[in-house]
């Protein structure tokens, strides 16, 4: 049944004041995860935090449902702050040799590219390389490719099932960032086998900052050591009035690498907000995301914008005579949120999003798209 998506609308407060057609950026929380993050405050209030062992219960529930959404195992989740952390615990836990190499894109999200400065002290060489010469760049001494599963400034949708296989028949490993797709794009885990994915929840995911979580290959944890070490790296750590005192024996699951405590607040908003997801059906968000994205595309290039054409969920465009930086700020004048990034305007909508948000863009674009014209005019006449 085809969820009433105007009630789910009602689910976000923020809409009632502004027009957000920004979620690459932040996506709007449901009242759904407020609501669970103070459920959580009130009980520490209530019971003093005497009953803290029983919320990693509740984080358990909420790794299942990681779990569902991106069709793995609950052992295969570990939950991380930002995906910068889950980045590092691939990055340092790896076994690297001098003269190994590690394969991204050009035009990559900073996270992938700052990481040759990490790199660079185990003697391991970061290259970077157009789309078109990726495949040829693959050789002997790749270990692994780091790739996001959406551009984040340009809306291009990587070929993830394709570059798995073959990275897989080739031995090398693959890290991808799903923080651009996953929430409004639907993944598979076993179709994709990615080495390792990364989810930075604010975005897509809808959720408070601190909240995220790594899928981490089960094939690979036996090869991966933990590098954040603390109390909950011990697999008896739930015995807390005798915890271990000598070295730590791992579990298996991806829990290990999470070390010590969590960012409980973040991740009960995070579960209220995968949980709302799986209500309405992945299916039918990621079919709302790209006909909004489409409706987007179509209204932008009425208007004479390039605009970019990938079925994805995040638009960008050039405005004849608009600088998109300032732009932005024009429009956040006016309570609409969109972004600039590298030269382009991006807009990336939401399932909570709706006609009459494209409508209020279109409207206030051609304002000032009229506005840049008459100057522009102004400046090049003799009279002027």
């Amino acid at each position: 049944m085809q969820p009433n998506w105007p009630a789910v609308r009602a689910e976000f407060p923020a809409l009632s004041n502004w027009t957000c057609l920004n979620a690459a950026t932040y996506g709007q929380m449901p009242r759904a995860a407020a609501d669970a993050i103070n459920r959580h405050v009130a009980q520490r209030d209530e019971n003093g935090c005497v009953d803290f062992l029983s919320w990693f219960d509740d984080m358990d529930a909420i790794r299942a449902s990681c779990a569902r959404l991106i069709h793995c195992e609950p052992d295969d989740i570990a939950f991380t702050v930002n995906s910068a952390t889950g980045l590092a615990t691939l990055i340092l836990g790896l076994q690297w040799q001098p003269g190994d190499e590690v394969l991204t894109l050009d035009d990559e999200f900073p996270n992938q590219l700052y990481t040759s400065v990490v790199l660079e002290g185990f003697g391991v060489r970061l290259r970077t390389v157009p789309w078109r010469d990726f495949h040829p760049a693959v050789t002997g001494r790749t270990r692994l490719a780091i790739l996001s599963t959406v551009n984040y400034s340009t809306g291009w949708r990587l070929p993830a099932e394709e570059v798995s296989e073959y990275l897989r028949r080739r031995n090398v490993l693959l890290y991808l960032d799903g923080s651009q797709s996953i929430g409004a794009l639907r993944f598979d885990v076993k179709r994709v086998r990615p080495s390792a994915l990364c989810v930075d929840a604010y975005k897509w995911m809808l959720s408070p900052n601190g909240a995220g979580w790594l899928y981490v290959d089960p094939e690979l944890r036996p090869r991966l050591p933990a590098t954040v070490v603390g109390w909950r790296s011990d697999r008896t750590w739930r015995s807390v009035d005798t915890l271990n005192h000598g070295n730590p024996l791992f579990a298996e699951a991806a829990e290990k690498y999470e070390g010590g405590m969590l960012c409980f607040p973040s991740l009960y908003g995070m579960g209220a907000v995968i949980d709302r997801m799986l209500e309405i059906g992945p299916a039918a968000i990621e079919t709302r995301v790209l006909d909004l994205a489409g409706k987007a595309r179509s209204m932008l290039g009425e208007l004479g914008a390039q605009v970019s054409q990938d079925q994805s969920p995040i638009v960008t465009a050039v405005l004849p005579a608009l600088d998109s930086s300032e732009l932005v700020r024009k429009l956040q004048t006016q309570r609409i949120l969109v972004s600039s990034r590298k030269g382009k305007l991006r807009v990336s909508p939401h399932f909570y999003n709706d006609e009459s948000d494209l409508a209020i863009l279109r409207e206030a674009l051609t304002r000032e798209g009229g506005a840049a014209a008459g100057s522009r005019i102004a400046r090049l006449s003799p009279t002027a």
